[in-house]
């Protein structure tokens, strides 16, 4: 008997193939009968009629940050409200686990480190984890069973280095037999069921103490010794991000990269590739690392998101605007401080010289403040302001933009909600990032889910793309859009059947109506531990999600079902290899 029939559904099976209309037959997790409608004898418990209605695999988000939230939000709210049910996490370098048992402090260096370089919340990681795990083991024992999403994880090189080195993992290097324990525990974790290394060398990400992350302090030869620990387990795969991911690739850093991949004998991703028609010369220089790397026996894959992700920013907490070179030690003044530094004209103009310098790379696109809009705001001065464009506040006042931005922010103490209007919105820039998916070293992804929670809203970009697709720029036909959200990350990590619309597959599946598909706008909620707030945005046009053949999403709501498991490298994923 089956467990649940869907039937005569518009199905679109993930390898890119034309849709067709089927009944599809769930039994025991796995999609057991893909049949011409009305010709499936065997009965079922439950039905529904999916008549004008697509039915596609679940989507994979190949890039996301759900370490700690999965302990107090099962479901990984909201990427499985949009049809997501596979995530990478692990990412960046940064992961829970390992932790050393004889330095219970590692733990807190750990929560402050993922609260300053992935906007986490500090107490909803010390409320909302047990933390009772120290190897890497035993952190994804803690998962199994009690997620509703299936979900693999890196190990993390910052997590390796502070359990071999303690506190001298940052500016430290490892001695040989330090080295040796390195390795050790990279083993160990995939013998366990990580799927590989992730490695950060990026100067946007320091720790709770503003300083460099461990894994930034590691030279070549350490990276290229874990790299080929990575290629001695079935199943894995390296990711990666240098200084380099956010604007232009260096020499060295193309270098490092293909060396890494090629050692491995395995794909190693980067993000995120930003694709602007302004900055032709970008996407081409990205990619040589793509085409170095198949010369030499590697592949290397970048992640490039394909909806553009609003983002906040605020003159009072950290955010990108942070990041942008000359900018932070004003941002990190005390409040009283820092507004009188910022209308200080001579700071303000060199603010923006930085602002708009070769040195400010991707950053660059902060620069143009008359484009921002005017989010919350507190004080009865900026009453009527939200929602507006600074250019024409500005105009009205008579000052520059920045300078109108600065007044605007000081009279409500610094608090008030900034959203840039992205540059690359433009006609050029969808024609360009149209042809950059088709190439075969790119891949869409790089939401960044469960990170950066009050400032950006990654996760619905699934939803987002196929509205684009059906009702929008239709840069790209339905088949092809599910492909590349489905099929195409799970052959890069090498998912054991999952991806497509098969017989005999795993039944991760989502039916939505393709006249409404979409995201709705980012709101702001305050749903985590400690009531600490997070951007959310509903589903628009989903009406089921499954999970390993376990109705999980119902009408944007989750079922309460918890059906996801922790995937494995080797047993639930095969190798990818380059050689």
């Amino acid at each position: 008997m089956l467990d649940h029939l869907i039937k005569g559904a518009d199905v679109v099976d993930g390898t890119g193939a034309p849709a067709f209309v089927a009944d599809v037959g769930i039994r025991d997790g796995r999609i057991a009968v893909v049949a011409e409608p009305g010709t499936v004898t065997e009965e079922a418990r439950t039905g529904e009629d999916a008549t004008g209605l697509v039915l596609a695999p679940g989507f994979v988000d190949p890039h996301t940050h759900y370490d700690a939230q999965l302990f107090w939000d099962p479901y990984a709210t909201p990427s499985l409200n949009h049809g997501v049910t596979t995530v990478a996490g692990g990412n960046c370098g940064f992961t829970l686990a390992p932790l050393h048992p004889g330095r219970p402090e590692d733990a807190d260096y750990t929560r402050r480190m993922m609260s300053k370089v992935e906007g986490m919340s500090l107490v909803a990681l010390e409320e909302g984890a047990p933390w009772t795990w120290h190897s890497f083991g035993e952190y994804l024992d803690a998962l199994e069973g009690r997620i509703a999403v299936n979900a693999g994880f890196m190990v993390g090189h910052c997590a390796l280095r502070r359990h071999v080195m303690g506190p001298d993992a940052v500016g430290g290097q490892p001695s040989p037999e330090q080295l040796r324990d390195m390795l050790g525990l990279l083993h160990e974790a995939m013998d366990a069921g990580a799927w590989g290394l992730s490695t950060t060398q990026s100067a946007t990400h320091s720790d709770g103490d503003g300083r460099p992350v461990a894994s930034r302090h590691a030279l070549p030869a350490e990276l290229l010794a874990l790299s080929r620990a990575v290629g001695e387990h079935e199943g894995t795969q390296i990711e990666a991000i240098v200084a380099g991911c956010l604007d232009r690739f260096s020499d060295a850093e193309i270098d490092l990269l293909v060396e890494m991949s090629t050692a491995a004998g395995r794909p190693l991703n980067w993000n995120v590739l930003t694709v602007d028609a302004a900055v032709p010369d970008r996407v081409p220089r990205q990619l040589t690392a793509s085409e170095r790397a198949r010369k030499a026996g590697g592949r290397i894959v970048a992640l490039t998101m394909p909806i553009l992700t609003p983002m906040n920013m605020s003159l009072g907490t950290f955010c990108a605007l942070n990041l942008i070179p000359g900018w932070g030690d004003i941002l990190k003044l005390p409040v009283d401080e820092r507004i009188a530094r910022l209308r200080d004209p001579g700071v303000r103009a060199r603010m923006l010289r930085h602002a708009d310098s070769e040195e400010a790379g991707v950053f660059r696109r902060l620069a143009d403040f008359g484009r921002y809009v005017i989010g919350d705001t507190y004080a009865e001065a900026n009453d009527g302001l939200t929602g507006r464009v600074v250019r024409d506040i500005a105009a009205e006042r008579g000052q520059e933009p920045f300078e109108c931005i600065v007044e605007i922010c000081a009279a409500d103490r610094l608090r008030t909600v900034l959203w840039p209007m992205p540059p690359d919105n433009d006609p050029a820039s969808w024609a360009l990032r149209a042809e950059t998916w088709q190439h075969e070293d790119v891949m869409l992804g790089g939401s960044d889910a469960g990170a950066h929670l009050d400032r950006m809203c990654g996760a619905p970009y699934t939803t987002r793309f196929l509205g684009d697709c059906l009702r929008g720029r239709g840069l790209v036909g339905l088949e092809a859009a599910v492909r590349m959200l489905t099929d195409d990350p799970a052959r890069l990590f090498g998912l054991r059947e999952r991806g497509r619309i098969q017989e005999g597959f795993h039944a991760d599946l989502v039916l939505f109506d393709p006249e409404t598909i979409d995201a709705g706008k980012a709101t702001l909620v305050h749903d985590l531990p400690g009531d600490s707030p997070r951007l959310d945005s509903k589903a628009i046009g989903v009406t089921a999600v499954w999970v390993n053949g376990v109705e999980a999403i119902r009408h944007d709501a989750v079922t309460g079902s918890v059906p996801g498991k922790v995937l494995r490298s080797g047993r639930d994923t095969r190798t990818v290899s380059t050689r």
